[in-house]
């Protein structure tokens, strides 16, 4: 896309993405940092391969020729092809058959435990919007008689 950067336009500055880690976390990077300067269309898909490199820059260079019509289409190419970098869903069953290691100090082993408790969600299914989210605490709140406890 031959779209001309803004005026004053600075490169950004985050870990570009080598095709090994989430690549929906590297897509809200990107956006993050990218909005601060536009939202253009054409700039996006301009400036994403300077968040690439290695086998993540390959694969872009290698996109056939106007493959590409706008940032949602480069999206969703990107997280399809490298949607097996996705973390797994870690549930409270991983929790329960996670050991420690023969060798393995018990605070290293307590990290490790606290660092994969954090990934994993206290509801059964997520809330599809701002609305649902209020209508389940509205309901908990009811059905608690109107007292917020801590667990």
């Amino acid at each position: 896309m031959e779209t001309p950067l803004p005026h004053g336009w600075k490169p950004l500055h985050f870990d570009r993405y080598d095709g090994t880690t989430d690549p929906d976390e590297h897509i809200d990077m990107y956006t993050t940092q990218i909005n601060l300067y536009t939202n253009n269309d054409a700039i996006l898909c301009r400036v994403f391969p300077t968040s690439l490199k290695g086998v993540a820059l390959n694969w872009y260079t290698q996109l056939p020729p106007e493959s590409i019509d706008s940032f949602g289409t480069l999206v969703w190419r990107f997280t399809a092809q490298y949607a097996t970098s996705r973390p797994h869903h870690v549930t409270s069953a991983a929790l329960a058959s996670l050991r420690q290691n023969d060798d393995e100090p018990l605070r290293t082993f307590m990290e490790r435990f606290a660092a994969t408790s954090i990934k994993i969600s206290l509801c059964r299914e997520s809330p599809r919007d701002m609305d649902e989210l209020r209508a389940r605490a509205s309901c908990r709140l009811h059905s608690d008689g109107g007292t917020l406890r801590l667990p």
